[in-house]
């Protein structure tokens, strides 16, 4: 098994060193992995999940002394509600390793094929990225889902997460490894970054030629300061300004249990609408305010939303920009669909945006104009995850343009290589 440093234990040597070390480790045990048939990588994953529940107790009592630091440092209930483990959600955990094992290996899978005139067979086939270094906060059930992806896809993890999640962090990662040493995979396939010092972030985000892609998971600040840092390419997952705009036409029972799941079922996921649009010509917008306000959440309205229930609180300008993550909603009435949509345009954060309506053409209208990685019709953005996608666990929800978009699974973890077979042809 793998043995680093624990996260307290002083560092024997700087961080270029440390992450050196390890992306070196994990380099070598990739190229054993990639080389692996598809059958015992998934076998290796079905072992880790009998080991996450073998090692349930332990887990659970390193995630209880993390989650009783953080609320002695002040963490809020949307964050607690993020580190927490229970019985249910470490089930959850390993039947997430499952369900990844179960999935098609994308590794080797022929994405096209053509024969040039001069004899030469050409074809795409895709393979693992290499090293992925993965950088997050606060949720120990990443720790899993990003490492059996990419040890399904290939690749190996080299991970850093926050501190307040560490204990929970280690105890996963030590079931981890010993899991997939039982199938055969060596441990460093899988390797934790054994220091919480900021400068362990740096050096990994220096580490070109020895990571190959970094993905950030976590607040606006970690991600800007890893997409400005970086020397390493980065697959970005930005913060989660999710909009629902409830349509002139939408149904108003449905508008009401598609916006209160959408806020309030987890507020403190990257999946959370932050701002709901009213369009003015709804019918019955005072109710749909009025039963959020009952459901307990802090509305922040614009004028003509504070004047249809006095619990409202003035919206200022920083709310329509704001990732709460929390039973906190900015709320604008809007006149109409282009309102919405410049709205939309301004301030959406490009993760997943959602319109309420029975206006099949609205709803069309909707999907062409907003450039956002999800978009959502009749549905609460609570859905924007991998495992409802059918992806299985997902690494992140890219926001950009490049490589992957959305719920980054499988396919995401992977690139392609030209193969080009002859017969002794020579270029004139």
């Amino acid at each position: 098994m793998n043995t680093t440093p624990t996260q307290n234990a002083p560092l024997a040597m700087n961080a270029e060193t440390l992450i050196a070390d390890l992306a070196t480790g994990a380099r070598q045990a990739q190229r054993g992995l990639a080389a692996m048939p598809s059958q015992q990588r998934a076998d290796a994953l079905r072992f880790v999940a009998r080991q996450l529940r073998a090692d349930s107790a332990g887990i659970m009592a390193a995630n209880a002394n993390d989650l009783a630091a953080a609320e002695e440092n002040g963490l809020s209930g949307a964050l607690l509600d993020r580190l927490r483990l229970d019985n249910e959600r470490l089930e959850g955990v390993a039947s997430a390793v499952e369900s990844v094992a179960d999935l098609p290996d994308p590794v080797g899978e022929i994405i096209s094929e053509s024969e040039r005139p001069n004899g030469l067979r050409l074809s795409r086939v895709r393979v693992p990225i290499g090293t992925i270094g993965i950088i997050y906060e606060s949720r120990p059930n990443v720790t899993a889902d990003a490492a059996s992806l990419c040890i399904r896809s290939g690749n190996a993890a080299l991970l850093r997460g926050g501190s307040e999640a560490s204990h929970s962090n280690r105890a996963i990662l030590a079931a981890f490894q010993q899991g997939l040493e039982k199938g055969g995979v060596p441990a460093a396939a899988v390797q934790i970054v054994p220091t919480q010092d900021r400068a362990a972030v740096g050096a990994m985000l220096r580490a070109a030629g020895l990571i190959d892609m970094i993905v950030p998971r976590g607040g606006k600040g970690l991600v800007e300061r890893v997409q400005n840092d970086a020397r390493v390419p980065v697959l970005a997952h930005l913060d989660g300004v999710n909009h629902t705009y409830v349509h002139r036409a939408a149904d108003p029972q449905m508008a009401q249990d598609i916006a209160l799941n959408a806020k309030m079922r987890r507020p403190g996921i990257c999946g959370a609408m932050e701002t709901l649009l009213i369009d003015a010509g709804f019918g019955d917008a005072k109710g749909l305010v009025g039963h959020l306000v009952d459901a307990g959440v802090e509305l922040r309205g614009d004028v003509r939303v504070a004047a249809l229930d006095d619990r409202v609180i003035p919206a200022g300008s920083d709310d329509w920009d704001t990732e709460y993550l929390d039973a906190v909603l900015s709320v604008a009435l809007v006149d109409g669909m282009d309102a919405a949509l410049a709205h939309i345009e301004r301030h959406s954060s490009g993760h997943t945006d959602a319109i309420v309506t029975a206006d099949d053409a609205a709803a069309e209208c909707f999907f062409t104009a907003v450039d956002s990685a999800i978009v959502m019709h009749n549905a609460s953005s609570q859905f924007a995850d991998g495992g409802e996608f059918g992806l299985g666990a997902e690494i992140g929800i890219a926001t950009g343009r490049l490589h992957a978009r959305g719920p980054v699974a499988l396919e995401g973890l992977t690139t392609y290589k030209w193969l080009v077979r002859g017969t002794g042809q020579a270029r004139p």
